[in-house]
């Protein structure tokens, strides 16, 4: 082992992150993630954070998403709403508050800034600030509502050289990186099509797929790549979704519509990925995540920072009939325990690891501005290609909501 390796893993053995063993397991197994776990980082960030009490508040977390590292202190709170200004400061003994993000960016001049509110049309707006005053950034989801928004995003991230990290834990999962090496090993064969869902209960349809679809497109980006077409239908009470049926949507999503979608994208590798959503056929336990189906088998992966990943080597695809039986997939492989403890379980640990790594390393982070404009791009494409009725596409020409150029 090089002297370097052998710090590191001391590093990290000595704060309670990651043993030797697991260290080496990481290594063999996963290096998409190698960034997030190398070493601890040494230099010391001043963060600020915008919420907004109004309008998605700060999200899921996402406020607290630096609370287990030292080396980030939350310096300054924005909020336009006045109590949950004071809320957020005593939640993180914050003295410094605003009402106007913009004036906290111009007058604290943080060195990474949390995008907190759910609501996602202010998105664009907030991070071309914080791109623009050099503040790194770590954005709640769904990402923009608009592809033109999302360009908008990347330019200024380019233009001002800062990083950006989307709040989609998954990405940064161990779990998920080693999901992703077997498929690349060759544990389920050839690939031969993706299923996703989102939640299907009341928000199923047009809305489930831009709050959780955005998880599963980010997924399937992220062991498949990017698709180089989709085809697709938005329905309404059973009838294909028109003007008529559109409206404005939710969180700052803009023109929304359907009930149900049914989505199919072609992959870069001749398969095909799919994503339905039904409102209100939510299954117990849910059906929320991804599938791989491969020619010898399958593997399942479940949204969040350690969430379940399961494997079948079953070339049927009918455990009822092989008599095959579905095994747990940890950080470490097939039917292995989990090595990694203490925080790796918290949904923005990975991420900001990761941002942070990125941050030193001039890298970009595992789910950057590109990813997350990649799976903005997928959740588009769905609605352009109901539109014009036919397969359209990536990447897609019209970077408006395709919505509302709907004729009739």
């Amino acid at each position: 082992m090089k002297n370097s390796e052998r710090t590191t893993t001391r590093q990290l053995s000595r704060r309670g992150f990651l043993s030797g063993a697991t260290a080496g397991a990481l290594v063999a197994g996963s290096p998409s993630i190698l960034s997030a776990l190398e070493g601890d980082s040494t230099k010391s960030y001043r963060v600020g954070i915008i919420g907004n009490s109004r309008r998605g508040g700060y999200g899921h977390d996402v406020d607290g998403a630096f609370r287990d590292f030292p080396n980030c202190k939350i310096v300054a709170i924005a909020d336009v709403e006045e109590g949950g200004r004071a809320r957020a400061a005593k939640r993180h003994g914050v003295k410094d508050t605003f009402a106007d993000y913009r004036k906290m960016l111009e007058s604290t001049k943080p060195d990474i800034v949390a995008i907190c509110p759910t609501f996602i049309d202010e998105h664009r707006d907030m991070a071309v600030a914080a791109a623009s005053n050099g503040a790194h950034i770590y954005m709640e989801k769904p990402f923009c509502p608009t592809l033109a928004d999302a360009d908008a995003v990347v330019e200024a991230c380019d233009k001002n050289k800062v990083k950006f990290a989307f709040a989609l834990p998954t990405r940064f999962s161990p779990k998920l990186a080693m999901a992703k090496k077997l498929i690349d090993d060759g544990a389920i064969g050839r690939v031969l099509e993706y299923r996703g869902r989102g939640k299907e209960d009341g928000r199923g349809g047009g809305q489930d797929l831009w709050v959780l679809g955005t998880h599963v497109m980010d997924m399937i980006r992220a062991i498949g790549g990017h698709p180089k077409w989709c085809f697709a239908s938005v329905t309404q009470g059973g009838q294909p979704v028109t003007k008529k049926h559109v409206r404005k949507g939710p969180v700052g999503t803009g023109l929304l519509a359907g009930d149900a979608v049914r989505a199919m994208w072609g992959m870069p590798d001749g398969s095909t990925s799919h994503f339905h959503s039904y409102k209100n056929q939510r299954g117990n336990p849910w059906r929320y995540g991804l599938q791989v189906f491969g020619s010898r088998g399958v593997i399942e992966i479940q949204e969040g920072p350690m969430a379940d990943v399961k494997y079948l080597g079953d070339p049927s695809w009918s455990p009822g009939r092989s008599g095959k039986k579905w095994q747990d997939v940890s950080s470490a492989g097939i039917d292995k325990p989990e090595p990694l403890k203490g925080p790796w379980g918290k949904r923005h640990y990975a991420a900001v690891r990761n941002l942070l790594a990125a941050i030193e390393g001039d890298t970009k982070a595992l789910c950057d501005d590109r990813a997350a404009r990649g799976a903005t791009e997928m959740i588009v494409s769905v609605f352009e290609s109901h539109r014009h009725r036919r397969p359209v596409d990536l990447p897609l020409t019209t970077r408006e909501n395709p919505l509302g150029l709907l004729e009739n």
